[in-house]
């Protein structure tokens, strides 16, 4: 499974900006990789790893602003569409970081 993560929180006053930073730090080091801006994906073992990757981004939010949580199979990210730009053949687009036990 994929877990994707939106967000859209504001940034006018210093104090915004630090729980901005202070969020995308979090995500960066839980293991999430940007796939565009304030947009970030990371790859789940199975639905009750998916489920705990949302807890801990419920614990961890900021005081304002806007994040919307994304869970889906590797079959649906695999069916995304890239309109515009290059294809980004690193880990975000393979399964070879999955342990199988």
């Amino acid at each position: 499974m994929r877990v994707i993560v939106m967000f859209d929180l504001p940034v006018l006053t210093s104090s915004e900006r630090r729980e901005y930073a202070k969020f995308r730090k979090y995500l960066i080091k839980s293991g999430f990789l940007m796939m565009q801006e304030s947009i970030y994906c990371k790859l789940a073992q199975n639905a009750t790893a998916a489920d705990s990757i949302t807890e801990n981004i419920k614990k961890n939010k900021p005081t304002k602003g806007l994040i919307q949580v994304l869970k889906i199979t590797e079959k649906q990210y695999s069916k995304i569409n890239i309109i515009l730009g290059e294809i980004n053949n690193e880990v975000l687009n393979t399964d070879e970081r999955i342990v199988y036990l």
